[in-house]
């Protein structure tokens, strides 16, 4: 059963996100279904209590402007909005930081990092007392109407999380505004709290469903699940292998293949939460190493397409895909 705290239990609430829990918790925008984006396998049961389908970006939630700009490269442009817009309802897109902790899954396997700033003080509270980045997309079942109170989030989530901090009903009541700054145009990828033409108004022409401007990669590369072949090493990668070389790597779950040359295990025990909090990172390290080591492909084991195994697949998929010129 989902606990309902109320803001008394703020402690409660922030040792939860601590440990690795589920905790809904109430924006100016709409209820976040919040978890520790330092922790793969906390970020992975967002995905599962949701019920979704695919990994997308989330966004970082933070309490104030310093801690959110530790994790990015923040731009001149970037601080001036944080300035007029934050605390409040505008997520920035931005280059991650070298040494962020912030995992991988949080961000999709991109190298951005969506980071935000709320404007609820009960949310920024828990953001302070818990010291971690917290992930919070919507907490809502994918596909239902997002929550705007915490009875709205019991109706969809009870019993699949721990916990629902209940800051009231929400202020705005609809998401925040997305604004992707990693080109050279910033680009509006989502309308929401904070109208664009605020935005133009402190920084100039913003591109908004428009062509990018020459020298910018299309947006779509800039999000996830929108070409075929993604999240693609560069080495190779070859589907439901039940046998390995030794000029291969291996991507494993549960029992390993035996005789490649290298081995990263999503999961020993084949738990697909535990395989999905560490994919990305596991991708990245065979094809670095497997580069290193002059291999010819990553090899990776079949994993049930069933709960997140499905998402896991969709990636896997993805990164198996022909190449398509960029």
């Amino acid at each position: 059963m989902t606990r309902l705290l109320s803001l008394a239990d703020i402690e409660e609430a922030a040792a939860l996100l601590c440990a690795g829990g589920l905790v809904a918790f109430g924006t100016e925008t709409v209820y976040g279904l919040g978890a520790d984006a330092t922790n793969g396998q906390a970020t992975a049961a967002i995905f599962a209590a949701k019920g979704r389908p695919r990994f997308n970006p989330l966004i970082c939630h933070f309490p104030s402007a310093e801690a959110a700009f530790a994790h990015v490269l923040a731009t001149e442009t970037a601080h001036r909005l944080a300035a007029a817009f934050w605390p409040g309802p505008l997520t920035l897109v931005l280059p991650r930081a070298p040494g962020t902790q912030i995992n991988l899954l949080a961000s999709a396997g991109l190298d951005t990092l969506a980071i935000r700033v709320p404007a609820s003080e009960a949310a920024r509270a828990l953001l302070q007392a818990a010291g971690l980045p917290i992930a919070a997309p919507s907490a809502n079942r994918s596909g239902s109407v997002s929550p705007t109170t915490a009875a709205h989030v019991l109706a969809d989530l009870d019993g699949r999380i721990d916990a629902v901090f209940d800051t009231g009903p929400a202020t705005i009541g609809l998401e925040s505004t997305v604004l992707d700054l990693t080109g050279l145009t910033p680009f509006l990828l989502r309308p929401g709290g904070v109208p664009a033409e605020a935005i133009e108004a402190l920084i100039g022409p913003i591109g908004r469903g428009i062509a990018p401007a020459p020298g910018e990669a299309p947006r779509g590369l800039r999000s996830p699940g929108l070409l075929a072949s993604h999240y693609a090493p560069v080495l190779p990668v070859r589907l439901n292998a039940t046998s390995t070389a030794a000029t291969e790597a291996l991507l494993a779950f549960g029992p390993p293949l035996q005789g490649a040359a290298l081995t990263s295990n999503l999961s020993e025990t084949a738990n697909l939460s535990e395989a999905a909090a560490n994919l990305f990172a596991a991708l990245r390290w065979l094809d670095a190493e497997g580069a290193r080591l002059s291999l010819t492909a990553i090899a990776a084991m079949p994993i049930p397409a069933t709960a997140l195994g499905a998402a896991i697949n969709d990636r896997l998929q993805r990164a198996a895909a022909p190449r398509q010129e960029p």
